[in-house]
């Protein structure tokens, strides 16, 4: 019997809809298993393989290579910061202790409060904006240490129920990689990637 609401599980079938495969919606259902649970249980990707067809071990298969995909528990706000080269080079190492000095906890690990996870990533694809890291998958560009150390004084201080890109750069980031032409309304509600489909995306300042 299904362990996830009726919601989720419309939501699972209008996602499994777009695909000429059931198998093919592993990826997306993965993160809808992670929104229903907060991260991705045993119970979730057995769920998600009843739904597509397929073992729970394929599940696991691809649950287990990507690293978005948090098979253990994590922080409401989960802090990524990239230390690939070009961020490495522009002070990733330093924006990433002033995280894990300002959060009291390594990079991989979360505060005893459950608010603040740290971690970092070899790329998140911003390299003209370097360095630059996320919450909840939303980017801040140019980073400074001391705007890292205010950011998770704000988050723990604000609690936002929503985080999006234009305001995290608007409040801590310095100069963007390019004009950011399209403005994002919508932001992340969790520490998974903000898509509408999947109900984890949700309009920044509670505007309709």
């Amino acid at each position: 019997m299904s362990r996830w609401r009726q919601e989720t599980r419309e939501r699972a079938r209008q996602i499994m809809a777009r695909y000429p495969q059931k198998r093919s919606a592993v990826m997306p259902l993965l993160y809808l298993a992670m929104a229903e649970d907060g991260y991705l249980t045993e119970e979730g990707m057995a769920e998600v393989a009843e739904l597509v067809g397929i073992t729970p071990a394929q599940v696991l298969a691809a649950a287990s290579f990507y690293t978005m995909y948090k098979r253990e528990p994590v922080g409401r706000y989960l802090i990524t910061c990239c230390t690939s080269i070009s961020c490495m080079l522009l002070g990733a190492d330093d924006v990433l202790h002033a995280l894990e000095d300002a959060a009291g906890v390594p990079h991989g690990e979360t505060d005893a409060e459950g608010v603040i996870s740290v971690e970092h990533a070899e790329c998140i694809g911003a390299c003209g904006g370097a360095p630059a890291l996320q919450v909840n998958y939303e980017l801040i560009e140019s980073i400074t240490p001391d705007k890292a150390r205010e950011l998770v004084q704000w988050l723990r201080s604000a609690h936002p129920e929503v985080v999006g890109t234009d305001e995290l750069q608007n409040l801590f980031g310095g100069s963007p990689s390019f004009d950011w032409a399209i403005r994002e309304d919508f932001g992340a509600i969790g520490p998974y990637p903000a898509f509408s489909p999947l109900g984890t995306a949700a309009p920044v300042g509670g505007e309709e």
